[in-house]
Parts: structure tokens; sequence; C-alpha cells
């Protein structure tokens, strides 16, 4: 085995083994706490999208948690040299496939959204290797733009939970205006733990808000079981529709790119260099769990954002405080009383929550595409096309009613009509063209 290999594939070192067994279950909590409200907020969007009962959504939110630590494990530890990255990233439940799955449920019912999920894992694990490749067809243009409209297609569905699905009110507003500027004060007054959990602190502080105004229920706590796991096919034998397979494949590699992109960056904090098969091993358990995602009914997922900054800050590059998290989300996964409280909470201030984060989303997309060079090439024509087409749905819901269902699922959805248009754009500009000329100023 040759020297480069070794680095490659030994475990970050950065005097993380020194931590004790109390220290690295903190810093493993600190993880848990900074992810936990993005991890959550995706069933909470898609059960109130598809009018699921709130006995259902806590179910939802219990996978979601359980998926999220077993992945989280897997791409701390590895199993083998088959899945799992051995780096310290935290899974969570992608925003990326919301609204994909979302559009599915209504045209298909909600076993075709679990069938074509399982369909795009299978996907994902056999491309995971030749992805890893190809990561030059997936530049920061078509990465920025497909997070750029992954937070701006939400945006709309925070609103919606702050209203009660479109009710205004005084009382709403102002609970959720609270809960947003209770987080940006945080954020920009806040130290250490104290900024790193603003969205974890604003939720607890607004619901307690919530509940002396008489606008919180949690009266469905008390009959929930303390433990228990979570029912496989919660509704009923996948089915396997063409067009809901296509969208969930478009979104599992674009999930591909976003855990790429924060690998790269943990192996520039770490120091350990990302070859190939450490990064097609991550891949493939992001695969994976979509696979366990579809059978449990919880959601695909993803290297989480924020942990990948929280290791940046803090220094602690140990797997062993990464796996400690991921047994932790297991834990809670396995406490259907906790997803009753989470699917208890009360719509504004959930919903503001979520609209900090999902405009935070987009906010990432923008920095993305802030790197890109405009000058002299054709990408400010290829991001305003694919802003604009995935734009459409948003602002048009309508428009692709009268298709036939199969272009309604891949088009109709914001994501994935911007990743199409992004990706073909730079491939056929940037790859299969000849590059132009670049202007010259005769002035």
């Amino acid at each position: 085995m040759s020297t480069e290999t070794t680095r490659a594939e030994s475990p970050p070192a950065a005097g993380s083994s020194r931590l004790s067994p109390w220290r690295t279950f903190l810093f493993g909590l600190q993880h848990v706490l900074v992810m936990y409200t993005g991890c959550v907020a995706v069933p909470l969007v898609f059960g109130e999208a598809l009018g699921l009962q709130q006995s259902t959504i806590a179910v939802l939110v219990n996978a979601d948690l359980l998926v999220a630590g077993i992945v989280t494990v897997v791409q701390a530890l590895g199993v083998g040299k088959l899945l799992g990255a051995r780096m310290p990233v935290v899974a969570g439940a992608s925003f990326t496939a919301v609204t994909p799955m979302i559009l599915i449920g209504q045209e298909y019912g909600l076993s075709a959204v679990y069938g074509s999920m399982i369909a795009a894992g299978i996907f994902g694990v056999l491309v995971a290797v030749p992805f890893s490749r190809l990561i030059r067809f997936f530049p920061p243009i078509v990465r920025g733009a497909a997070v750029t409209m992954i937070g701006l297609s939400l945006i709309g569905k925070a609103v919606g939970m702050i209203f009660g699905g479109g009710s205004a009110g005084g009382a709403p507003l102002a609970l959720a205006a609270g809960v947003v500027l209770t987080i940006v004060a945080l954020m920009r007054y806040g130290r250490g733990m104290l900024a790193q959990s603003a969205v974890l602190i604003a939720l607890v502080l607004g619901t307690v808000v919530a509940t002396l105004m008489s606008m919180a229920d949690f009266s469905s706590v008390g009959a929930a079981a303390w433990l228990g796991l979570p029912s496989p096919f919660l509704f009923g034998p996948p089915t396997f529709p063409l067009p809901g397979i296509v969208a969930m494949c478009l979104v599992m590699l674009v999930i591909y790119t976003e855990s790429t992109a924060y690998m790269l960056s943990v192996s520039e904090t770490t120091g350990v260099p990302a070859a190939r098969a450490r990064l097609s091993r991550g891949l493939a358990a992001d695969g994976v769990s979509s696979v366990l995602a579809g059978v449990l009914t919880s959601f695909p997922d993803t290297v989480f954002a924020q942990n990948v900054s929280l290791v940046r800050m803090t220094g602690v590059t140990s797997r062993g405080v990464v796996a400690v998290a991921g047994g932790i989300l297991i834990g809670l996964g396995l406490v259907p009383k906790m997803g009753e409280v989470v699917a208890s909470l009360p719509g504004p201030v959930i919903g503001a929550v979520s609209l900090v984060m999902f405009a935070t989303v987009a906010g990432v997309g923008v920095s993305t595409i802030s790197k890109v060079d405009f000058s002299g090439n054709d990408n400010l024509l290829i991001i305003s096309l694919a802003l604009g087409v995935g734009m459409i749905p948003i602002v048009a819901p309508d428009v692709y009613d009268g298709l036939p269902s199969a272009i309604k699922i891949i088009f109709g959805g914001a994501i994935t009509s911007t990743v199409i248009v992004a990706f073909v754009l730079n491939l056929v500009f940037h790859h299969l063209l000849p590059r132009r000329a670049a202007k010259v100023d005769a002035r």
C-alpha cells in the first residue's frame, strides 16, 4: 500500500484522541443541538404540505432522527471498504428532496414517494464511484443554482406554516417575528454555544410563549409511548412510477454535489486527503440512507453544512465525537414521545424557524454563485436561465397542470428543473462546444 493511500485512509489526527469521555459526549451533544431543528423541519414541512395527521408526522420525525443517526455513525466509523467517509461529518434529512417528494405524493400517493426514494437510493449506490470521478461536471455554478433554488422553493411552505395554510392573523405574525428576531439577536451578539444553538433556543422560547398564548396543544404527547421502532412501509407496499424515480434520481445527484462539497471542506479542516475512494464511500452512504429511508418512511440524508462549520470553528475533528452524536440521534429516534412533541410544535414557531433556515440555505447558494467567474463566458446566461426556469412553478404553480404527469413531476419541481437547466447548459457551453473568445473592450 502506498504512503499516499495510507494517509488517505487514516483517521483524522488533531489531538482528538485525547478527549475524555465526558467531553466527547458534550461535543457530540453540541453537534445534535446544531443540526436538530434543521433535521426535524423536513418531516414537518412534508407532513404539513400533504395534510398528514399529527400522529403520522410524529412517526416521520422519529424515523427521520433514527435514519440520520444510523447514517452519521456509518459516515464516522465506516463499514469496511464499502460505506462511510470515515470523517467527522453529521448526516441529516436533506431539504433538496422535500418539494419533489410533495409533488410525487400529490400525483401518485405516499407509497410512490417511498418507492421512488428506494429506487433513487439504489441508483445512488451504483453511481457513487463514477460520480466521484465526474465532479467537474457539477461546478459551483450548478451547485450554487441548485442550493439557491432549494431555499427559495421552500420559503413559501414556511410562510404557510406560520399562518396555518393562509389564514393571516396578528398573533401568529407577531409570534413568528419574535422568533426571527430572537434568532438574529443570538446569532449576532451571542458567542460560542449560545450562537450555535440560536435556532433551538428561539424554538424553545417561542413554544413557551405560544403555550402561554394558548396557541400550542401538547395533549397528545402523554399518550405516546416512551420506546418504539418506526413502522416499515407505513403507507403500504412501495410503488415505482417512472417520473417519480427520475425526479428522485436527480435529487440524489444534487445531494451528492452537496455532500461532496462538504466532505472536501472537512478534508481541508482535518488535513486528511479526500481521496476518491473516501468520497465514493461517503456518497454511497447517502445512497444507502435513501434506501433505508424508503423502508422506514424517512428522508434521504446529506452531510449537514452547519456541522461542517462547527468542526471548523471548534477544531474538534474526532470521529468518535460524531459517532456519539449519531448515537444520540438514534436514541431520540427510538422515543415516540419525542416525535409527538416535535409534531405538536406550534405552526407560527416552527414556520418562523424554517423561514430562517430556508433563507439561509438560499444564502449559501448565493455565496457559492459569488465564487463563479462571470467575465468573458456564458456563466451569467447559465445561472439566469436556470433560476428563471426554476422560479416558474413557484410564481405560477398551475402552469404545468395540463401537461402529462411525468413532465409535471420532473419539470414542475423548482429544484429539479433548475438542476436540469444548469447542468445541461454548463455541459453544452463548457464541455461540448468550444469556448468563445473573451470580448475585448475597444474603448
